[in-house]
Order: C-alpha cells, then sequence, then structure tokens
C-alpha cells in the first residue's frame, strides 16, 4: 500500500510537469524582477512597435484619401462648371435684353414710352397676342402701340389691368390697319392673316412686287414687313399681296409702348 502511494506522488512530480512548471515560475520571476528594476521597460520595447503600427494606419489613411480628394474634386469641378454654363446663359440672357432695350431706347420719341417686357407668346398665349408685365400702375393705357426694335410697330394695346396688358398684333385676325406699300407709298388696308402674317389686296395696276417694303401710319414712315409673295389671277383685276413682319414677333422680349395716332 505504501509502495502505491509513492507511485502515484512520483507520478505527480514528474520531470516533464517538474520542467514546465520551473520555466513558468522562471518567467514569472524574471518578468517581475524586470518590472520591479525597469518598470518601463515593456512600453521601450514596444513603444517602436506601437509607431510603426501608426505610421502604417496614417499612410494608408493617407494613400486611400488621395482617391477621396480626387473624387471629391472631380464633383466639385463639375459643379463648378455648371455653374459656369449657367451663369454664362444668364449673362447671354442679359446682354440680349440689355440690347433690345437700347434698340428700344434708340427709337425716336422715347420721353413718352412706357418700356415693358413681353411675360406671354404664342403658344404661352392666344397666336398674334403678346401680354406685357406693365399695366395701369405704370402708365399704359388702352390703345397705346406697342413697337419693337427700330420702331416697328406691332399691334395695339387692347385690354389693361394694374400690372398687366394685353397687345394684339397687327397680324391677328380680323384686324385691319391702314398703310403703304412700294417705293410709290400706295395705299393699302392690311388684314391679319394670323402666324405673324398679313394680307392686302390692290390693283394690278399699282406696280407692287416681292420685297417692297409696307409701311403703316404713326409718326412717320414705320416699316412694318415686305412682301413675299404676289398671287394674281389673269381673269381677276386685283392682286393679293402675301406681307411678312420685319421682325419675328413670337420671340420679341420688350416693346415700347406710345401713344400715337391709333390705325384705322
Amino acid at each position: 500500500m505504501k509502495k502505491t502511494f509513492l507511485a502515484k506522488r512520483n507520478a505527480l512530480l514528474t520531470s516533464t510537469y517538474v520542467s514546465w512548471g520551473a520555466i513558468a515560475l522562471a518567467v514569472a520571476i524574471v518578468a517581475l524582477a524586470m518590472r520591479l528594476v525597469a518598470p518601463n521597460f515593456f512600453w521601450r520595447v514596444a513603444t517602436p512597435i506601437f509607431r510603426a503600427s501608426d505610421a502604417i494606419a496614417a499612410g494608408s489613411h493617407q494613400f486611400f484619401s488621395v482617391f477621396s480628394d480626387a473624387a471629391t474634386l472631380v464633383t466639385r469641378n463639375e459643379q463648378l462648371v455648371n455653374e459656369n454654363a449657367t451663369l454664362a446663359n444668364e449673362n447671354q440672357a442679359l446682354i440680349q435684353k440689355m440690347s433690345s432695350i437700347s434698340a428700344l431706347l434708340g427709337s425716336s420719341d422715347t420721353s413718352h414710352g412706357v418700356i415693358a417686357a413681353v411675360v406671354a407668346r404664342p403658344p404661352e398665349s392666344p397666336y398674334d397676342v403678346i401680354v406685357l408685365e406693365k399695366g395701369s400702375n405704370a402708365g399704359v393705357t388702352k390703345g397705346m402701340e406697342a413697337f419693337g426694335p427700330g420702331s416697328v410697330p406691332l399691334g395695339i394695346v387692347q385690354e389693361v389691368s394694374a400690372d398687366f396688358s394685353r397687345v394684339v398684333l397687327f397680324s391677328s385676325p380680323g384686324v385691319s390697319t391702314a398703310g403703304w406699300v412700294g417705293q410709290a407709298n400706295v395705299p393699302v388696308t392690311l388684314q391679319g392673316a394670323g402666324g405673324g402674317a398679313m394680307n392686302a389686296s390692290l390693283s394690278r395696276s399699282a406696280g407692287i412686287n416681292e420685297g417692297d417694303g409696307v409701311f403703316v401710319l404713326g409718326p412717320g414712315m414705320l416699316p412694318i414687313g415686305v412682301v413675299t409673295r404676289v398671287d394674281s389671277d389673269t381673269s381677276s383685276p386685283s392682286i393679293t399681296l402675301r406681307i411678312q413682319p420685319a421682325i419675328n414677333l413670337f420671340s420679341i422680349g420688350w416693346v415700347q409702348l406710345r401713344t400715337t395716332t391709333p390705325p384705322l
């Protein structure tokens, strides 16, 4: 029995267990000694490793941030390009407006006129009608005549509200306007044909040809359009003139309103 107990005890104290235990004990003693003798030893040893790790992390962040910055710069550059294009369009629109206003102000007898912007034109408004952004509050009255660039007559103010006015163009169907045509100043009555066009009937003997200018009543000989075609029938003593306006009536941005002798 005694021998058996001693055998079990010896089994617990084999050379393997003693060696590992001794190693662990030695390591613990050495660590404790280093902790007492050099308390910052481990931090000093690990500091270069930590610094290297931080450097690697910073380098990686900087490397990847280059791509992020590049994408941000590309997006910002696109935004600036779009903003520049928008500003360029706005500047061009302002230049065109200033040109239109300058042309209107350069015409004769502007001291008693009203400069008004066109806020609606075909197809926003009915054909051969334009709506202006000024009304009775700005001095606009019914019967005033509307002029485009170069003092080209456009039509007559037919309706006026406090802040808006409505101009019926000479080309509006049913509108009759007295005027002249050709170098001989042949009297003619212009009839609105719609779509900016006008017609007139004359005697064949009047000698009117394509390209002759058309004028209307007002302060001086005011050009309104040009004869683009002459329709005739050999069996009829009269001819029909097809007249187009001197300017594009549906792209006008500004007009001048003046009180003149109203057309018949």
